[in-house]
């Protein structure tokens, strides 16, 4: 019998599925359930972890903060983008990969009982975190429309602020692609002042974006520099799965607790991944915009083949939502007969978010190129219609 600090703590679905693809062995099935991608990672980056494999500097405990060098890039990163300067000394720390970085800054702003706001839908990986800290998801919902997912700002409106105290929010929004606008911000860093509350960014995908869209950074909002607590990650942008290196900027106070966090949990980041992920932030060929255009061009694969479905169109990120609700269907019924009958793996939405996720099936498309998504809507008749 578990614990029951883990009572409310949900498989994510993408476990089960991607052990059920990997089981076929079978090339043929599109692999759109989990957020691995074949775009390759920064050359600069494969080339500094070759060389630190045998740097003996880089097989150690120390510093356990992160590198110097690491930690100063990520401040020079955020600082870029929100328009604010970070003292890297005391307003960074390195974790070992992005969600690493989230579970230790809830664990340094959390007491037992405290409410976090949330997207509906968002990754459940981000709610069991919340949970697992003590906390309690408090969904404000992404509304489903043709154009796209739009925050409901009614229903912001209509949540009491007192109990909130932390925002945990990521725009492009996994896994819907929903990004904030400058009004979704503006309503957003308006809630987190009046319930005088941390907002959490998580920012592993804030420059993937599509149609010409431009990052929004919630710290460059007045009065929002020492409420932002920014975490970032190599994962996406830099396609660096592998490596586990993740960043947390934010005002000195709270970092110096996310630090005490970050050394009792993981004690050290990988120390042969650091360098090069310092190198790749600051190398101007990193291919962070070129990976985003590609990655816009097979949503718009997706969009056009499945017309005929009811897809959401995401704005960023890297994938998409489909309803099969109107095909009669649940998502764990769609998602098994996608991949028995259409030979796609496709991850039910269950439990990511309130109960109506489960009308919802994911397409990850930052593994599969063009190529191999053209025909994909024969698939999707020949396993729902």
């Amino acid at each position: 019998m578990s614990v029951s600090g883990l009572r409310h703590i949900s498989k994510i679905g993408v476990e089960q599925m991607g052990d059920l693809a990997d089981s076929l062995r079978d090339a043929a099935v599109l692999r759109l359930e989990n957020l691995d991608t074949d775009i390759l990672p920064p050359a600069v980056a494969i080339a500094f972890t070759r060389a630190a494999v045998a740097d003996d500097d880089a097989n150690s405990y120390l510093p356990f903060l992160g590198l110097d060098t690491m930690r100063m890039a990520a401040c020079e990163l955020v600082g870029q983008h929100s328009g604010n300067n970070y003292d890297w000394k005391t307003e960074s720390v390195i974790s070992a990969g992005g969600l690493s970085g989230i579970l230790n800054v809830l664990l340094a702003t959390l007491e037992p009982g405290d409410e976090v706001l949330l997207t509906d839908p968002t990754y459940v990986g981000l709610i069991n975190r919340v949970r697992l800290a003590g906390g309690v998801p408090r969904f404000v919902p992404l509304r489903p429309t043709v154009a796209g997912w739009q925050l409901d700002a009614a229903a912001l409106r209509n949540i009491d602020p007192a109990p909130v105290s932390a925002a945990l929010l990521m725009s492009p929004s996994m896994p819907t692609g929903a990004v904030f606008t400058q009004a979704d911000w503006q309503a957003l860093t308006g809630f987190c002042r009046q319930a005088d509350c941390w907002l959490i960014n998580d920012a592993a995908m804030e420059r993937i974006l599509f149609d010409d869209r431009e990052l929004i950074h919630p710290a460059s909002y007045p009065g929002m520099r020492d409420k932002v607590i920014t975490v970032g990650s190599a994962s996406k942008e830099y396609r660096m799965i592998g490596w586990r290196v993740g960043w947390v900027v934010g005002p000195a106070e709270i970092i110096a607790d996310v630090a005490r966090v970050s050394i009792t949990n993981v004690v050290c980041q990988t120390g042969i991944a650091m360098g090069a992920v310092a190198a790749a932030i600051r190398d101007p060929g990193n291919g962070v915009l070129d990976s985003a255009r590609e990655l816009q061009d097979r949503r718009d694969i997706l969009l056009d083949e499945l017309q005929d479905f009811s897809v959401i169109p995401p704005h960023g990120g890297w994938s998409l939502l489909v309803d099969v609700s109107p095909l009669g269907l649940d998502a764990a019924s769609a998602s098994q007969q996608l991949l028995r009958l259409g030979k796609i793996a496709a991850t039910p939405m269950i439990n990511w978010g309130t109960e109506h996720c489960a009308n919802y099936v994911r397409l990850v498309y930052s593994n599969e190129p063009v190529s191999r998504l053209r025909g994909i809507a024969a698939r999707f008749q020949a396993a729902l219609q």
